[in-house]
């Protein structure tokens, strides 16, 4: 008498798969954040990527799309830092926490509306603002904190990522921390520091999207044997 043997399923590993999740999130959230931003940059009458920073689109009628984009981005971005620290353990948690402190920061500037500024929104007078709000400043503040958060978080993750071996994509959160900082300190010596947060943004979105790739590749798989 012969009995059929049934192949045993493979193991699903929960912890894993919410860990890869989290780490998701961090690919996304650039992208979505910039293409959130930049298409109201292209539809809102007097927005110049020149002169502007997305964040003066909180301002208008239709500023609540802003707010919205820095929310919905903040909470992705703390949602990355926490499957970061699952993945880095105990020596990455100084740059997870360090990230999930700038998630918070953006998500707080969406309660937090920057100044109409520089002819945005239409009827604003055209240069610098001659003076500023305390709404205005605390959104100021608060951008500035997350976005040295955000550069630290990258030359911390270098750290981690250098004691694990992973050469390449330590040297990459090293050079990328660096530049977002250079970038943002150094765009106020410029004749529109509105290049220098550009900068640090596009590098900042770009390590993050870089960084969430390389650690949910090095993640264990949920579907293990």
């Amino acid at each position: 008498m012969t009995s059929e043997t049934k192949a045993t399923p493979p193991a699903f590993d929960r912890a894993a798969a919410i860990t890869r999740s989290l780490l998701g999130y961090g690919v996304v959230v650039g992208p979505f954040y910039l293409i959130v931003g930049g298409a109201q940059g292209l539809l809102r009458p007097g927005f110049s990527f020149a002169r502007h920073p997305l964040s003066v689109l909180a301002n208008g009628d239709y500023g609540w799309v802003q707010s919205a984009n820095f929310a919905l981005s903040g909470l992705m971005v703390m949602a990355a830092a926490i499957g970061m620290a699952r993945v880095l353990g105990k020596n990455g948690r100084a740059a997870a926490w360090t990230l999930f402190a700038y998630g918070v920061c953006v998500t707080v500037a969406a309660f937090l509306r920057a100044d109409p500024v520089d002819g945005f929104p239409i009827g604003t007078p055209v240069g610098p603002p001659t003076s500023i709000s305390a709404i205005g400043l605390a959104h100021f503040i608060v951008g500035a904190i997350g976005f040295i958060l955000f550069g630290v978080s990258a030359l911390l993750a270098s750290r981690a990522l250098a004691r694990r071996g992973e050469v390449g994509i330590s040297r990459l959160s090293l050079s990328s921390g660096l530049l977002m900082l250079v970038a943002f300190f150094g765009g106020f010596a410029l004749p529109s520091p509105v290049a220098g947060i550009w900068v640090s943004v596009i590098v900042g979105w770009t390590w993050l999207v870089l960084v969430s790739i390389h650690l949910y590749r090095v993640s264990p798989n949920p579907n293990c044997d």
